[in-house]
């Protein structure tokens, strides 16, 4: 059979839109100009999990689980675990600061497995290893062969950004998964020409609104994407319109929560921004640190999968996504974005610059066959370099003998952690324990008849959620603060009189009670961000009430 047709379509008959018989994707040469001569099309063959490569898929996968569960108690608890902790501890349709998915699987998680550190990072190391497997399945929907999969799932295996979501619980570590979910309907809604398949795109949209709402802004590309190309007939059918109430009936609860509460989320960011917290990258360092994130030395495959999914021929049915990258990449930039607000958009690239590599270099078998071995090979060798990074493989000391060895400077997200010793992925793991011993030092002070009218007052939600994580085995009660959803849980019926203070100033506190006691400090920790905390026990009120004087404690930041 001999395919010699004026369209994409009849050139590549396996990524033609329709694709009517699926088994033959993989068998055409994909070189672009391949497309000016006749394309010999084998008969069927069946592809076992070894041959197509997906075997080797799951090695990497399961590699990658097992070096995660190793490697994730190797420092302490993070400060946002404590937040997702506490927020778990709160059932709830929102958070100020995030939405509920994280929080109910951190509940889930803890009544399952327990409270040790690699319990409450497994569900973090195991949706960052399936992401191996997701990406490589997409590369496999795009018509990638055995070679396009095992690279992708490299690249993605030792991506810094997906090493540090599986070594940390956050927000971030669903986020690749969701929204590569979505692209993987999206490709499969084009492929098969079968719109129903916008409906699985709108549960993925819905629950990725659930964890982290940046997944508005793929979703924002990849409508600006079937806009600008062929697929924006898809708007004259109902499909997508209905993956789209899905999506909004999934998010709608957490929508309704941030209504009652008069949108607790743009309060946070607007006080965030006034406050100049973060760094704001321009252009040369934004992109630079887009590079780093996923290892520079895997940039060749990302930006060949970019330049794939916007101009490759094969892969011209799913322009959106190339348009989808673009309008985040903008999005996010324009609206001074981290470094990794735009890390979950990467294994899609990896995928689609896999394929197009292969293809590439399965246009001359004999004379680059050594191209893809050194491919590889640099990814794993500078993957394994780059990896202490994120994942704690060293002790503090010798990771920062290991810092000077590199040829750049660990960027900094925000003004304040310039200070620590160590990036403040690190520093966060200490001194959190020692800022709960002072504390349950203050609360060893206090009269046992007189411990149920005192509370514990934080001056942000790391400091509170240490407090109710270590302090719960020492007898303390729930810490109080005004910092985000800690403010919202309010002043949990204390009359004031007796109060725990952390982190304030005495001469402040003396203008609210009488008897201000200096307690101590907590434990000094020379790779702490936090610490020498000072703790002070308050006694005799000079307010009315602590609900009265609880609207002003108020501090989102």
């Amino acid at each position: 059979m001999h395919i010699n047709g004026s369209t994409s379509a009849s050139r590549h008959p396996a990524i033609s839109n329709r694709y009517t018989d699926a088994r033959n994707r993989n068998r055409l040469c994909w070189w672009p100009k391949m497309a000016t001569s006749p394309v010999s099309v084998e008969a069927p063959k069946r592809y076992t999990l070894i041959s197509s490569g997906m075997a080797v898929v799951w090695a990497i996968a399961v590699a990658k689980l097992v070096f995660h569960v190793y490697f994730n108690n190797r420092y302490g608890y993070f400060r946002d675990e404590f937040d997702y902790i506490s927020c778990g501890d709160h059932l709830q349709w929102g958070y100020v600061d995030q939405p509920p998915l994280i929080p109910f699987l951190t509940h889930i998680s803890r009544a399952v497995l327990g409270d040790s550190l690699r319990a409450i990072r497994f569900i973090p190391a195991l949706a960052s290893s399936l992401l191996v497997v997701q990406a490589a399945v997409v590369a496999r929907e795009l018509g990638g062969r055995r070679y396009a999969l095992v690279l992708t799932a490299l690249c993605v295996a030792l991506a810094p950004q997906y090493l540090s979501n599986g070594g940390l619980l956050s927000t971030n570590i669903l986020e690749p998964n969701l929204w590569l979910g979505c692209a993987y309907f999206v490709i499969l809604a084009i492929k098969r020409n079968d719109p129903r398949y916008w409906i699985g795109f709108g549960i993925v949209a819905g629950l990725g609104m659930e964890e982290k709402y940046t997944i508005a802004v793929f979703g924002l590309g990849v409508v600006v994407g079937l806009l600008v190309t062929e697929q924006r007939r898809t708007f004259l059918r109902p499909w997508i319109w209905l993956g789209g109430l899905a999506a909004f009936v999934i998010f709608l609860p957490n929508l309704l929560w941030n209504l009652h509460y008069d949108w607790p989320f743009l309060q946070l960011i607007r006080a965030i921004r006034a406050e100049g917290r973060d760094v704001i990258l321009g252009p040369l360092p934004f992109f630079s640190q887009q590079l780093l994130v996923v290892n520079p030395f895997a940039a060749p495959v990302w930006l060949s999968g970019l330049f794939a999914l916007l101009f490759w021929r094969p892969l011209r049915p799913y322009r959106a996504l190339g348009w989808a990258y673009l309008v985040s990449y903008l999005v996010i930039f324009l609206q001074h974005g981290k470094n990794y607000y735009l890390a979950p958009v990467y294994p899609m690239l990896f995928a689609a610059g896999a394929v197009a590599i292969d293809a590439a270099l399965g246009e001359f078998p004999s004379r680059r066959a050594w191209f893809k071995p050194v491919i590889a090979a640099v990814v794993v060798v500078s993957g394994a370099y780059l990896s202490p990074i994120v994942v704690p493989v060293f002790s503090p000391e010798r990771f920062l003998a290991y810092a000077k060895t590199l040829p750049f400077k660990l960027p900094v997200n925000e003004h304040s952690h310039a200070r620590a010793a160590l990036p403040q992925w690190y520093s966060d793991q200490f001194g959190w324990k020692e800022i709960a011993d002072e504390t349950a030092v203050a609360w060893n002070r206090i009269p046992q008849d007189e411990r149920s009218d005192c509370g514990i007052f934080a001056q942000d939600y790391g400091q509170a959620g240490a407090i109710d994580f270590f302090g719960r085995r020492e007898g303390l009660p729930g810490a109080m603060s005004g910092d985000r959803t800690y403010w919202i849980w309010g002043p949990r019926g204390y009359s004031g009189n007796c109060m725990i203070v952390l982190d304030d100033r005495k001469e402040v506190l003396e203008g609210y009670w009488n008897q201000v006691e200096f307690i101590g400090r907590s434990a000094p920790n020379p790779y702490a961000l936090e610490q020498q905390i000072p703790v002070f026990l308050c006694n005799g009120k000079k307010f009315d009430s602590w609900a009265n004087v609880w609207p002003h404690l108020k501090r989102w930041r």
